[in-house]
């Protein structure tokens, strides 16, 4: 039987998650140590490293890690790595922890892990203006030199979540304690690389290709995951399930949306719903290398690269998500390479003139044919009460998210840009 692709860093699945004996010795210990309040954010990134979502990381990165992964995308010892993984605390908490020493790392009264300190680092503005451009900055219109700056403090997410960050970066490797409220809020549906690799095994998969998701499926994710299936053993679809930004739609309406959709319009035999922790960082292109990067750890080679993913406003060319795959670093060495590779799936729509969905590689026919479909635009029209056209979504699906934007107390306006609204077509 063909092999599940191995897990990224050439170490095996790297889990710094507690059991056990060993857990109930580490707690005994951290509440003795001194804490440190970490963010959303990080609670994410430590639980990935907990389960080895994040393998080969072990801790937060260095300096050296940092700056390689902004300038090159490959940490220090070069293994590819597109997203810095840092964790940021305030220079009065840094001045009262020394290199070498064990810290607690708290999170909303709980702590989710220790850590030893092995490096302190500051973050100057400078350096914070670094990361935002070598990492968030793109080919759109927004990205050009004259307009990045101006609009990315107004208008892109991942941009002011680094500018916001606080003066010091700690390094050093953690043991994680706890997953979160995600294996009860989500149970069936979180599940951790170890478990996916077992499930796709039990079916015979060697060949699985993951459909990255922050909103509910619409009639074009439907699409891209059914290409999939047709060439692939199966599907994951992958859904964010930790914090994204106001105006999104929550994880557990999506959880449920997905579910209607697969219970009606997939073969389930070929297609498994799941959901992982991390919060989203809007990093357009190098997310979509996270998104590949992650889910090797969970057993997936190819990875769905559709138009815009995980884009922002038009800080990013339509494609650009694609093409970055193209100019990745290689070093020759499979461990530290990116394995997963992109599917890259052309412009989705429905076409009234053919009949179904269709992409620009397919439909010869005009725009005036085409329903645009894409999450932004969805997330728009409910959120003002506006029809929904034709052929947009699963009719079972839109029945619970209108549900949902008629129980809302407070509105949130959702902006469009170009990409999402087909003007770019």
């Amino acid at each position: 039987m063909a092999k599940l692709v191995a897990p990224h860093g050439g170490k095996g699945l790297v889990c710094a998650l507690l059991h056990g004996s060993e857990l109930a010795a580490e707690k005994d210990k951290a509440a003795k140590l001194k804490k440190v309040q970490v963010s959303a954010r990080a609670k994410g990134d430590l639980i990935m490293m907990g389960i080895g979502g994040f393998s080969p990381l072990s801790g937060f990165m260095t300096k050296a890690d940092w700056k390689g992964v902004c300038e090159k995308m490959q940490m220090a010892d070069g293994t590819f790595w597109p997203v810095p993984i840092t964790l940021d605390i305030s220079k009065a908490d840094a001045d009262a922890i020394k290199v070498g020493e064990e810290i607690a790392l708290e999170r909303n009264g709980e702590i989710m892990a220790t850590m030893k300190v092995t490096e302190k680092f500051e973050m100057t503005d400078a350096d914070k203006r670094f990361e935002s451009e070598k990492v968030f900055k793109g080919k759109g219109e927004d990205s050009a030199d004259d307009k990045f700056w101006k609009v990315a403090m107004e208008d892109h997410p991942g941009v002011q979540m680094v500018m916001a960050q606080k003066e010091v970066n700690i390094a050093g490797p953690v043991r994680v304690m706890s997953q979160g409220a995600y294996p009860v809020e989500y149970k069936g549906v979180y599940l951790t690389p170890a478990e996916t690799r077992a499930m796709f095994e039990e079916r015979g998969w060697a060949n699985v290709a993951a459909l990255q998701l922050r909103n509910p499926m619409h009639r074009s994710h439907e699409y891209l995951a059914k290409i999939a299936i047709e060439v692939c053993d199966g599907v994951l679809i992958h859904s964010l399930i930790g914090n994204l930004k106001p105006g999104d739609i929550p994880a557990e309406v999506r959880v449920k949306a997905i579910e209607t959709l697969c219970d009606h319009h997939f073969v389930k035999d070929n297609v498994i719903q799941a959901g992982y922790p991390l919060d989203m960082r809007y990093a357009g292109p190098r997310e979509g290398l996270l998104h590949a990067t992650f889910r090797q750890n969970y057993g997936v080679n190819n990875m769905l690269i559709g138009r815009d993913h995980a884009g922002v406003g038009d800080f990013y060319g339509l494609f650009e998500a694609q093409e970055i795959f193209d100019t990745i670093p290689k070093t020759g060495d499979a461990g530290k390479d990116l394995q997963c590779k992109p599917m890259k799936i052309d412009w989705t729509f429905y076409c009234s003139k053919c009949d179904g969905m269709a992409s620009l590689r397919t439909c010869p026919h005009d725009k005036a044919s085409r329903v645009i479909l894409s999450g932004t635009k969805l997330r728009k029209a409910l959120s003002e009460g506006a029809a929904v056209p034709d052929h947009f979504g699963r009719e079972e699906v839109l029945v619970l998210l209108r549900e949902y934007y008629q129980g809302l107390t407070t509105k949130v306006e959702v902006k469009m840009q170009k990409a999402a609204s087909g003007a770019a077509m």
